[in-house]
């Protein structure tokens, strides 16, 4: 029987001693007495525990070597404590700022067995104790109340939520958390809490509410928009689709939901506008991030300041000097329009030069005497970007200076009531930012300053809501500069060509054998997927030695089949790093985490602290890739090394986590690797696409290996198909520029 399925035990007990609690996430180790033994240890995630209380904890009992025989618990509920003596243990232990072990003695002696009945209901009797001020009291029981709510809440979410929701409900809506939940349990579906609409709708069938409630209704239309958003990138949909993917999710009638959803709209949670003649639906925030997009893009075009053009070509011939090359006509034309545009897009495939104008550009502001900043959307590709121009580069939520409030809710420092300073704002791999990012971005530019687009236009979209490099260019509304040269240097290089022969739609050569572009041909995806296998554990480290697996990455087009994601990384694991005696792993929703395993962070974390060579820092950023150097399970926590920042995970994180032998192409956009391993399969043509494999071989910096079907290969190159997405931004920015 799996661990995870084993059926909870219960033990009840008095909190004896707090051995270790963390308070930002709840994990505790934590003695109690049973009455059965003089002690037994629980732990697990035990939020707002106090010595003294009396708990019933539900899991199961496992064994250590390190700590012995424990108690891991999946839930607890709280009682308080019956006798004087706990009571007076209750009061002191510090769950009542200001009460002490001497000031607990006095209430539980004037008040005995109705001292909590008191202090809950009459505080300002408290007042009548010596050394106790009637605003003292008040605070007492103030906090009495909140410790009570949060129990009340904990116990009716506890057959339907974690106990982090339930932390975090409280802290929203306190003592009426519970009627809140109870009212709509759909409120949980919101981003602070990140509760599923499934589990969701489950609570909300268990608690008896209506299939067709108005509720349920709303809740169903607005997931219907987010996974639409998260997932295809729309940012909003034709209102006749909306309504029949909520009515297949529901199995409601779509005249009641299209009521539904004209009220969402009337009260402004959603809004509607006409494009070719359609009702489109957008959540509010996606509306309002491309309309204020469209227009920040206009005022910084119009608040632009233009410099002399002859005193600019004089700093690039200066700059040409001093570097001993000489610029093409493209790259100088990109030089100038950067520095005399209020928006400029400078776009082009491998080796057409992006980085020498970017390196150009940052040499003549700087002569000019104006400030600037260097950014990208991930840790990655802003590491990439300091290593090419030897400057700093930040992603753009360090730019943005993001936070997280009490609910975790992200949020930027850096806004339209404190922009950032600098004059011009560099931003890479511009074709990875979605809507919400870009509208926060430009948020924080100060009018007469000047923004920088560079990407590839050609490669995948963000993986957010939205498309909006592309969706600039099109527009044809700001000064956009597309390099095609391909440098001589990059010439020599088969990536370089055929990267650019698969974006004309040309079929790459697979044929040349003595480059930097290599095809082994595969009858079948199990033998691709074998081959795979092999390169990684035996062939490649042979011929270069084992140092090349820390520079190899095996991307490929998606998460399923023989020669995904999911099952190359099982695969991959137990050829790399197989179980051993000598090396503890963690399982966790049916994937195992062992020392010595390859993961990657999948989404941006700023408050992970970490240690470098002796200094801290924090943030640990999607797509950053370490390795697992130690499993605590006692502690409840992985130790993983981010390139030389090592930083610890405790196992309610392992949900930010993935196993990274193999990624998808979405996930390595904004990163480059020495090699790479690239399977070629028949799957969807919605998937294998010409786009998604130009994208994947223009990560490799050094050497690309593609294993399996050659005529897959030909196939992608011929799949022009680029998946739609609804998005308004180009038509908005020509309706502006029109009007």
């Amino acid at each position: 029987m799996n661990e995870n399925d084993k059926e909870l035990e219960k033990i009840t007990g008095v909190v004896e001693r707090i051995v270790f609690q963390n308070k930002e996430n709840g994990y505790s180790v934590v003695e109690i007495e049973t009455g059965e033994a003089e002690y037994e240890t629980i732990f697990g995630t035990l939020p707002l525990i106090f010595e003294g209380e009396l708990i019933a904890a539900y899991g199961n009992f496992v064994n250590s070597a390190k700590y012995g025989r424990q108690f891991r618990v999946e839930s607890y509920e709280k009682q308080l404590p019956q006798s004087e003596d706990m009571m007076i243990k209750y009061l002191s232990s510090g769950t009542l700022k200001g009460v002490g072990p001497a000031m607990a003695k006095k209430i539980v002696g004037r008040f005995h067995d109705q001292t909590f009945d008191v202090i809950e209901n009459n505080p300002d009797w408290l007042a009548d104790i010596n050394g106790i001020s009637k605003e003292r009291a008040e605070k007492i029981g103030e906090q009495f109340r909140e410790q009570h709510g949060l129990r009340n809440v904990m116990l009716f979410c506890r057959d339907f939520f974690s106990p982090s929701v339930s932390v975090r409900a409280f802290k929203k809506w306190g003592s009426s958390a519970v009627e809140v939940i109870r009212r709509d349990p759909y409120v949980l579906c919101e981003d602070s809490f990140g509760v599923s609409f499934e589990k969701a709708d489950n609570a909300a069938k268990a608690m008896g509410h209506p299939s067709d409630s108005d509720e349920r209704l709303f809740a169903g239309i607005k997931y219907v928009l987010n996974h639409n958003a998260d997932q295809n990138g729309h940012t909003y949909l034709p209102e006749d689709k909306l309504l029949k993917a909520t009515d297949a999710l529901l199995g409601t009638d779509s005249e009641r939901t299209k009521d539904a959803l004209d009220t969402l709209v009337e009260t402004g949670v959603c809004t509607k506008t006409k494009y070719d003649g359609k009702n489109c639906i957008f959540l509010k925030k996606y509306s309002d991030a491309e309309q204020y997009i469209c227009e920040k893009l206009r005022l910084l075009e119009n608040s632009s300041i233009t410099s002399d053009e002859k005193n600019i070509n004089r700093a690039i011939d200066m700059c040409e000097y001093e570097e001993g090359i000489t610029y093409a006509p493209l790259q100088r034309k990109a030089i100038i329009k950067a520095i005399n545009s209020g928006v400029m897009v400078l776009t082009g495939g491998p080796g057409t030069g992006k980085t020498t104008v970017i390196r150009a550009i940052i040499r003549i502001v700087s002569r000019l005497g104006l400030r600037y900043a260097l950014a990208a959307p991930t840790g990655r590709a802003a590491k990439r970007m300091s290593e090419a121009t030897s400057e700093e580069a930040k992603t753009i939520h360090r730019l943005l200076e993001v936070s997280y409030t009490d609910s975790e809710k992200q949020q930027f420092m850096r806004s339209r009531t404190n922009l950032l300073t600098e004059d011009i704002i560099i931003i890479d791999e511009a074709s990875m930012i979605d809507v919400l990012l870009m509208s926060a971005l430009l948020e924080a530019i100060k009018p007469g300053a000047k923004l920088v687009l560079i990407g590839d236009a050609d490669q995948l979209p963000s993986v957010g809501a939205g498309n909006v490099l592309s969706d600039i260019i099109t527009s044809d509304t700001v000064d956009t500069v597309h390099l095609k040269e391909i440098f001589r240097q990059a010439e020599q290089s088969l990536i370089v060509t055929n990267a650019h022969a698969i974006n004309e739609g040309v079929y790459p050569d697979l044929k040349t054998k003595n480059n930097d572009f290599f095809f082994l041909s595969r009858a079948t995806d199990e033998e691709t997927a074998e081959t795979i296998t092999e390169l990684c554990t035996v062939r490649l480290p042979r011929k270069y030695g084992a140092e090349i697996l820390d520079t190899l990455q095996v991307i490929t087009p998606t998460r399923m089949s023989c020669c995904g994601v999911e099952a190359l990384n099982v695969r991959l694991q137990a050829s790399l790093n197989p179980p051993s005696s000598s090396k503890k792993e963690k399982k966790a929703r049916g994937v195992v985490y062992r020392e010595g395993d390859k993961v990657m962070q999948i989404k941006n974390n700023y408050d992970i602290i970490w240690i470098k060579d002796g200094t801290e820092g924090a943030g640990i950023f999607n797509g950053d890739i370490g390795t697992i150097i130690k499993v605590d399970n006692m502690g409840e926590e992985l130790v993983i090394d981010f390139e030389g920042r090592i930083t610890e995970y405790d196992y309610s994180m392992l949900d930010e986590l993935e196993h990274a032998y193999a990624i998808t192409v979405h996930k390595s956009q904004g990163s480059e690797y020495k090699t790479v391993i690239i399977p070629a399969f028949r799957f969807s043509k919605r998937l294998l696409t010409r786009n998604l494999l130009y994208t994947a071989v223009t990560r490799a910096q050094q050497m690309v290996i593609i294993v399996g079907d050659g005529q897959a290969v030909n196939d992608m190159v011929d799949n022009d198909r680029q998946a739609r997405r609804y998005t308004s931004l180009c038509e908005r920015l020509t309706d502006f520029s029109d009007g």
